[in-house]
């Protein structure tokens, strides 16, 4: 087994420090996707769910697509929502996303370990040759 590891020591979290994971891991065709959040250049946007559900999503998308894999490929996604109000919120922009063909998902109610309102991660699959 090859196990590659994407974006190490290019993670950063508020106020832009390294923070000591990979964005992805790939294994046999398996990508793990560490947490996405709604931040960019090392902070959260500002607005509620909404907005911040694009760009977690864009996070995301963004590694999957790096690593050569596409969202068709993604098939599970694993959803924090700080508060559980937002849920129907946030499905109308997920399914903008994944709305014709979506992966499995678990969606619960977490508090964040930053200031923001969700939480992303994904497993993708491609079938090596």
């Amino acid at each position: 087994m090859t196990i590659k590891r994407h974006g190490v020591n290019e993670s950063k979290g508020s106020g832009k420090q390294s923070l000591p994971f990979a964005k992805a891991t790939e294994a046999d065709g398996w990508l793990y996707v560490s947490g996405q959040t709604p931040m960019v250049d090392g902070e959260v946007i500002d607005g509620g769910i909404v907005p911040q559900s694009h760009q977690a999503i864009r996070n995301l998308l963004a590694i999957v697509e790096e690593a050569g894999y596409s969202a068709a490929n993604i098939m599970r996604i694993g959803v924090w929502l700080d508060d559980p109000r937002d849920f129907w919120s946030f499905n109308k922009v997920f399914a903008e996303y994944f709305g014709e063909h979506p992966p499995a998902r678990a969606c619960v109610q977490s508090s964040m370990v930053v200031d923001c309102k969700l939480e992303l991660d994904c497993i993708a699959y491609r079938k090596t040759s």
